[in-house]
């Protein structure tokens, strides 16, 4: 739980804005429930909210490592030094990072003043990792468009490892300003903008 972004379309403000969290679940509980679950499940996501934000991070994944669990962590790319520590030593299985814009837009997407040298820092430890990775953008109609996108493929060089997540106004965001806004793309506009953004 928790975020220091502030995406208007997020999914999960729950796990954004603390006057809506849940109370925590004893780390133990989770391990225990993790050990019963040993060749039943081959890997864990630890997602969020931002889980970078949490000190203990390093050690919560070293001890579901322990399990013999694969894992995969999901992240906005703000924090740098805790990705750093934790592909240094080989922690995660896979990388997910959420480009949230291009930096032009980046902020306005984050809903917050994000730092974009910690962005753009994220994405090259990332790429260097040698980790399996993804980045993704969860496109909606004023908050990404065409433009922003190929800006972002020309700030990550590549197109290999990038996907576009079709947004998705189902009422539960955290700016619901959003659902009186211009909206989610049609099926049709959808394929048209993947087409163009990756067939050309």
């Amino acid at each position: 739980q928790g975020c220091n972004y502030r995406c208007p379309f997020c999914h999960n403000p729950e796990l954004v804005l603390p006057g809506s969290f849940n109370p925590s679940i004893p780390v133990d509980d989770v391990m225990a429930f993790l050990a019963k679950r040993q060749g039943q499940l081959q890997g864990i996501v630890i997602t969020g909210g931002e889980p970078t934000l949490h000190p203990d991070l390093k050690d919560f994944i070293r001890r579901i490592k322990a399990f013999g669990f694969l894992v995969k962590l999901d992240t906005n790319g703000s924090n740098p030094d805790v990705l750093r520590a934790i592909l240094d030593e080989k922690l995660v299985d896979f990388v997910a990072m959420d480009i949230k814009s291009s930096l032009q837009g980046y902020c306005k997407a984050a809903g917050v003043p994000a730092d974009l040298d910690c962005v753009k820092a994220s994405i090259a430890l990332i790429q260097a990792s040698g980790v399996e990775h993804i980045f993704r953008t969860t496109v909606l109609k004023g908050i990404v468009s065409d433009e922003d996108i190929a800006q972002i493929k020309v700030l990550l060089g590549t197109t290999k490892n990038y996907k576009l997540q079709r947004g998705n106004l189902n009422g539960n965001v955290l700016d619901r300003g959003m659902l009186d806004g211009p909206g989610e793309y049609s099926d049709d506009e959808w394929a048209r903008l993947q087409a163009r953004c990756f067939d050309a």
